[in-house]
């Protein structure tokens, strides 16, 4: 008989809830897993594990609460001040899923016998008989699809990965299950972007768990004018238009910074448009490697629309030249590739 264990990562809410009931309903044997990450984070308190416990013992499935505070420090944490401290904006996101919900979980299943693991992403797994292989596509949510943030994950993983959620179009239909199943959780509020954030100030996290304070230097143009006075390099994103405190002839945006001379680069907003990029940290989910150009589409932040592009790759290095120059792409985040609605892979922008 075929192996049916699957080790759900449950957050407590609505989503990973209905993942759970939907799992169970299809045959699946469902173990609960909910991973202490952050103290006092969104996704890690004591509400939590009472709501996603509080759902096992009503579906009869068990549950277990794993600690995974220094893993998530050292991977998810260090990163995001890093990257901050290297003018980079990171996307913690995409490492927690790298890491945590699909490698240190990944390893707890295979400890406790599960041939799957599963989540309550927006995201769809299948065989392609295409490209003889298990592939990572888009969910049918639409804009609330998270392919995006998944690009990291191990190719050699997905064939071991269930999102039940997958062909749902609209967040209010998991709302209704639940409501019709009488889960508690069928109206709790998502949860907020960055989890070990709940207030959103990240400029404040830095400061409280960093080596990183404000420290003014010049705000300059492409020249080296110096045309302003700038709080800390960390307080500014690229495409930044409000909050620099400069008069000028035209509105002025944040191109990028000279951490060496501590200087915020300012300029036009034409001089945000980039037809090209290289991206590094490259994980080819769909194929073993780009021997040619190929035309796909791109999305370089999570919230921003497809962009068709030609992407060849130079050893550890993807070079992306767009059809149509891009607005405001940012060091850090990721530049994630598809042909159609499949995942071919993705990077980092550098």
């Amino acid at each position: 008989m075929q192996n049916k264990k699957v080790l759900l990562g449950m957050s407590g809410g609505v989503d990973s809830s209905v993942s759970a009931l939907l799992l169970k309903e299809k045959g699946y044997e469902v173990i609960g897993a909910t991973l202490e990450l952050f103290a006092g984070s969104s996704c890690c308190n004591i509400n939590t594990y009472i709501d996603a416990k509080n759902i096992c013992n009503s579906l009869e499935i068990p549950h277990f609460t794993y600690n995974y505070k220094e893993e998530f420090k050292k991977h998810i944490i260090d990163d995001f001040i890093n990257c901050y401290a290297n003018c980079k904006t990171p996307n913690p996101c995409i490492e927690c899923n790298k890491h945590m919900k699909f490698g240190f979980m990944w390893e707890k299943a295979k400890e406790l016998g599960c041939e799957y693991i599963a989540t309550g992403h927006y995201a769809k797994t299948e065989y392609s008989e295409k490209y003889q292989r298990w592939v990572l596509k888009k969910s049918n949510a639409g804009k609330k699809d998270q392919s995006y943030v998944l690009w990291s994950i191990p190719k050699d993983l997905i064939e071991h990965i269930l999102f039940p959620l997958a062909h749902f179009e609209e967040k209010e239909q998991i709302r209704e299950i639940a409501r019709k199943n009488d889960l508690k959780v069928a109206n709790k509020p998502d949860s907020e972007d960055i989890c070990f954030i709940p207030d959103d100030n990240y400029k404040k996290f830095l400061e409280n768990n960093s080596d990183i304070k404000p420290k003014k230097g010049n705000i300059v143009n492409a020249k080296g004018e110096i045309l302003g006075k700038h709080t800390g390099l960390y307080n500014y994103t690229i495409g930044q238009r409000k909050g620099l405190g400069i008069s000028y002839k035209v509105p002025l945006f944040v191109l990028g910074f000279n951490k060496l001379k501590n200087e915020v680069i300012v300029g036009e907003e034409k001089e945000l448009y980039k037809k090209e990029i290289t991206v590094t940290d490259i994980n080819l989910l769909l194929i073993d490697e780009i021997t040619e150009p190929i035309e796909v589409e791109v999305k370089t932040r999570y919230s921003s629309k497809v962009a068709k592009a030609k992407i060849s790759q130079n050893n550890d290095t993807i070079q992306v030249i767009f059809e149509e120059p891009q607005r405001a792409i940012t060091p850090g985040q990721s530049a994630v590739f598809y042909i159609d609605d499949i995942v071919l892979g993705g990077g980092k922008i550098i």
